[in-house]
């Protein structure tokens, strides 16, 4: 596996995970579109689409202001979650970023709502983002696991996820965003151990 760089000039590769489209942006399966757009005003950034590769991205600096701070690449592929593996590698090689430098921020069925879960590595879970991603380029990239909880009574996961949160739900979705953006400076700046340590709770 690629280690991760501390070098400040190499990047982190911050994937949001995601549907493109205004008829999925508040879906549950969006959570992580809603973590990079947070991010991205706080580095004060606009997305734009990213040359030849199928995504929408930011460039600036995340942590103490000026050159202290890490240099960041936000990303949002434009393609469908089940496709989001090409256009992450394709940013991964043009930006040179080593696969332990790229962190995907993702919905997470089997975490409750509202918890987040930080790691390195491991599996899909079932999860068709994930799973492109990995097939792309191999499993060991940081992960941001966003909870979202497993769907009520009998209903299906595909249509759990690609609902909006609920009334009850949103109450707490810009606290539970503005968290997870949080999680993600915390990792870049500060390292995995450090980040688990304050956001796995």
């Amino acid at each position: 596996m690629d280690d991760v760089s501390t070098a400040a000039d190499v990047p982190w590769l911050v994937v949001g995970l995601g549907n493109p489209g205004a008829e999925y942006a508040m879906n549950r399966h969006n959570v992580g579109f809603m973590v990079v757009d947070l991010l991205a005003e706080r580095m004060r950034g606009k997305f734009k689409r990213a040359g030849k590769a199928q995504a929408q991205v930011v460039e600036g600096r995340l942590g103490p202001v000026g050159p202290a701070g890490r240099r960041v690449v936000l990303a949002k592929p434009s393609s469908f979650m089940n496709l989001s593996g090409g256009p992450v590698n394709a940013l991964r090689d043009f930006y040179k970023v080593p696969l332990a430098n790229v962190l995907a921020v993702h919905d997470e069925l089997d975490i409750d709502y509202g918890t987040l879960r930080l790691k390195l590595g491991g599996g899909d879970n079932g999860h068709n983002g994930l799973k492109s991603m990995t097939k792309a380029m191999g499993a060991e990239y940081h992960r941001v696991r966003c909870g979202i909880g497993r769907p009520p009574g009998r209903m299906q996961v595909a249509d759990f996820v690609l609902r909006d949160f609920s009334s009850v739900e949103r109450k707490d979705l810009d606290w539970f965003v503005d968290r997870a953006a949080d999680a993600v400076e915390a990792l870049v700046t500060e390292g995995l151990e450090r980040a688990q340590s304050a956001y796995n709770t």
